[in-house]
């Protein structure tokens, strides 16, 4: 492959990221980011590679299109946040900010992608499409998040439309699939979400109601297979309580696990992400989310 993606190198906004194992560590070999996008590797080598997303401007405003090209190569391991959360700026003439992500992991790597959450400012418009490709006894964790906004100003899922889809294809042998760009693979998993504000306002009772932010917390493959259990047990055994301000559920996958968190409020749920996660930080070599919530 090239060292950097021709397409994301031709096009403002995009990002393009290469993980390779160099003498049994974790190494950065590839890192390409165009304005308004940046991408930062802070850790560049070690047990994991770490990377971060920033915008120039703090966010994205009308029109904005960013896409990040991701590979992390046969052993290696990578983890993907952001600075802080993406914010999508007010846009009265509802141009649509967009995100693509592409990523690709060969057999036995390990991807953590788990940026802070999307924030929509009144009147913005947000589509965000992922697409990952696992290699053979690849692992995969995908926190996707939102928040309702600038709730100090009033501001509750006050954005036009906020759109996201996760699609994960996985190593299949006899897999014949024509829909699947790489070789051997099968769709295994395929999240859609719309929240549209055009016909009825999202902040009623019978739409998201109390609840100002929302999470899907995906994990697979067999590196997270023991934190996969115990957070299927811990969830399974945490009581429904009525007008509880968290509420979770718990879905087993095969080869892995689905979590989904609302929350009145976006700290409690990003502690309830990391406590369940609390496995991830041995196998990254340390804790992305110490001090952030």
């Amino acid at each position: 492959m090239p060292v950097v993606d021709e397409v994301a190198n031709s096009r403002r906004g995009a990002a393009d990221l290469c993980v390779s194992m160099v003498s049994g560590q974790s190494t950065l070999t590839a890192c390409y980011s165009s304005s308004p996008l940046k991408l930062l590797a802070p850790a560049s080598r070690g047990l994991s590679v770490w990377a971060y997303l920033s915008n120039l401007g703090g966010g994205l405003v009308a029109g904005d299109e960013t896409q990040l090209h991701c590979r992390v190569e046969a052993g290696a391991r990578c983890f993907v946040g952001t600075q802080s959360s993406t914010k999508v700026y007010r846009n009265p003439e509802r141009l649509p900010c967009t995100h693509l992500t592409r990523a690709v992991l060969e057999e036995g790597s390990l991807l953590v992608m788990a940026p802070d959450p999307v924030q929509g400012f009144a009147d913005s418009s947000y589509s965000q499409s992922q697409t990952f490709h696992l290699g053979k006894a690849a692992s995969l964790v995908l926190v996707d998040w939102y928040t309702s906004g600038r709730m100090a100003r009033g501001e509750r899922w006050a954005f036009h439309r906020l759109q996201s889809r996760n699609e994960v294809w996985m190593h299949s042998a006899a897999s014949l699939d024509p829909q699947s760009s790489e070789p051997g693979q099968t769709l295994a998993f395929l999240d859609s979400l719309t929240l549209d504000s055009s016909k009825h306002t999202l902040n009623s009772a019978h739409r998201l109601g109390r609840f100002n932010c929302i999470a899907m917390v995906l994990l697979l493959g067999p590196l997270v297979g023991e934190g996969v259990a115990q957070m299927l047990n811990s969830v399974a055994q945490q009581p429904v309580l009525t007008a509880a301000t968290l509420c979770l559920s718990a879905s087993p996958l095969a080869g892995g696990a689905l979590l989904r968190i609302a929350g009145m409020n976006t700290r409690d749920v990003g502690r309830e992400i990391e406590r369940h996660l609390a496995f991830i930080p041995p196998l990254l070599g340390d804790n992305p989310w110490a001090r952030r919530f």
